[in-house]
């Protein structure tokens, strides 16, 4: 694979190939490194980060490649949910807490997002890649990481997304397919509008915006890889291939589930966090799908069910677990950074 698109040239990487940066424990410093290693663009995924957590993590993955990485932050989001809102839809959770016996029922406290301090940091620790997601930096703090040559890149779901991440003056955008697994990008539309499949999405995207598109959602493999290129984007994001690689902080119960599952066992949902994500089905889902009217809105509901998540980690329970992943789990396999991306670029 020889070729060498601007975006690449200015990062000093190989491969137009990027590393999804999940958050919530799976991209680790080994997975970002191992990938930057290896010639792509390794990503750390710092949405449930705190200030101090986002340092340690970003030299961490420094002490470990001297090649570039980036990182990714959600976008504060305007989201309202009064106290008796919270008691009613933790009401709704205490028989799931029963059924995997959690007696110890902390305090419900609302969770405060580090974004601003997030945003000092990366322009302390000059982290060559800062990505965006469920909406836009402000033109303050574009202005801050342009001053120091960092890259941005912004996730769109539809064009009037794209060209709104353009006209704010980001140098990438993401397109996300309905395929991809994890959250939805969206922050213009509603999921249900912005169901767009990717190979639908990138060319129509492509012809309204002049930045660099980068394609996600489904892709596990040089087919998906050329097949996108071939529509016009000038690389791939790929999430769900490296979360069942061996350096991947996925829980064991995580990348068995995506190994077995087939391609019709993803469903969007919104039952975990508030938002609409795509993952394995299961009895959460499907339990908790019939009771909407009780969910609150991101990150209220991820707060009142991050001790039900834990817990069935540490139960090995698969059941309650958030198992994020893109349509194209028959793709995936066991194996190691190095042996993905060679896979991708050897023809």
């Amino acid at each position: 694979m020889d070729v060498m698109h601007e975006w690449m040239k200015r990062i000093s990487v190989k491969y137009p190939i990027v590393q999804a940066p999940m958050a919530g424990g799976i991209t680790t410093p080994q997975l970002v490194a191992a990938v930057s290693n290896e010639g792509a663009l390794g990503m750390i995924g710092a949405g449930y980060l705190n200030a101090d957590q986002t340092r340690q993590i970003i030299r961490e993955v420094k002490s470990l490649t001297t090649n570039p990485f980036g990182i990714n932050l959600f976008v504060p989001e305007q989201c309202v949910a009064t106290d008796e809102e919270i008691r009613m839809a933790d009401k709704h959770l205490r028989i799931y807490r029963e059924e995997l016996k959690i007696h110890d029922l902390g305090k419900f406290t609302k969770p405060k997002q580090a974004y601003e301090e997030q945003i000092r940091i990366i322009l302390e620790e000059e982290v060559p890649v800062c990505s965006f997601t469920f909406g836009l930096p402000t033109e303050s703090i574009v202005k801050k990481l342009k001053e120091k040559d960092i890259l941005l890149i912004g996730t769109a779901t539809t064009v009037k997304e794209a060209q709104a991440i353009e006209a704010v003056g980001l140098d990438i955008v993401v397109a996300q397919g309905s395929e991809a697994g994890g959250h939805r990008g969206s922050f213009l539309e509603s999921p249900e509008k912005s169901g767009i499949g990717l190979m639908s999405l990138i060319p129509q995207i492509n012809d309204h915006v002049t930045i660099p598109v980068i394609a996600a959602g489904g892709i596990m493999d040089k087919r998906g890889l050329k097949a996108a290129t071939c529509l016009g984007a000038q690389g791939v994001q790929m999430g769900t291939a490296f979360l069942t690689c061996k350096e991947s902080g996925a829980h064991p119960q995580h990348k068995k589930a995506i190994i077995q599952t087939t391609e019709d066992e993803t469903v969007l949902t919104s039952v975990f966090s508030g938002k609409y994500a795509r993952g394995v089905y299961n009895h959460f889902i499907q339990e908790m799908s019939k009771k909407k009217d009780a969910l609150l809105c991101y990150p209220y509901q991820n707060e009142l069910t991050k001790d039900i998540r834990r817990a069935a980690g540490e139960q090995n329970n698969p059941e309650f677990m958030s198992l994020w992943s893109g349509q194209s789990p028959r793709l995936s396999k066991e194996e190691t950074v190095a042996e993905l991306i060679q896979r991708m670029v050897n023809d």
